[in-house]
């Protein structure tokens, strides 16, 4: 995909040297000093584009980067018991952030999850990996998942993005 058609440019006379960059909606806005040359506009804005880019990657890693993931919280967290085969992004997962089958080590994470910060993330994927060992939220469900650190923080971050996307005068349908 070409960013330039998705790039806004947005010049201040008040910003003297500093340049940032941004995702709103679908654009990327780069705010520049309006004193720049056209030539350090465009090296500007590619160097921002690019780095808004890079750090979007790191935030939806691909299916081999999540199976990799999966397998490190595993060791980290639960001993390395849970043996996940595969973890992929599913577009099918709309009313739940992941699930998994034990039967053949399986994990779907919901394509919702994309753009997240990497503990979220993380805190599904480990989620999913107690499922691997133990298939209710019983208590011994929930002392494996409160090995990782961020945990309830997480937990929060997912119930308040539920709560925007159903909340009254939500955008989202």
């Amino acid at each position: 995909m070409d960013d330039t058609n998705d790039v806004e440019i947005r010049r201040s006379a008040r910003r003297r040297r500093t340049v940032t960059a941004y995702r709103e909606g679908g654009r990327i806005v780069v705010c520049v000093p309006a004193g720049f040359s056209p030539a350090e506009e465009r090296r500007w804005i590619a160097v921002m584009v690019e780095r808004i880019r890079t750090k979007e990657q790191r935030r939806q890693p691909s299916d081999e980067q999540l199976l990799q993931r999966a397998r490190d919280l595993s060791r980290r967290y639960l001993d390395g018991r849970a043996a996940p085969t595969t973890v992929r992004w599913s577009a099918a997962q709309q009313s739940r952030w992941g699930s998994c089958t034990p039967s053949d080590g399986t994990i779907r994470l919901s394509e919702r999850l994309r753009g997240t910060p990497s503990w979220v993330l993380d805190y599904v994927i480990v989620h999913e990996l107690a499922h691997l060992l133990i298939g209710n939220h019983g208590d011994d469900f929930w002392e494996l998942v409160g090995r990782y650190p961020r945990s309830e923080r997480a937990r929060g971050f997912l119930d308040g993005l539920d709560y925007a996307a159903n909340s009254p005068g939500s955008t989202e349908e």
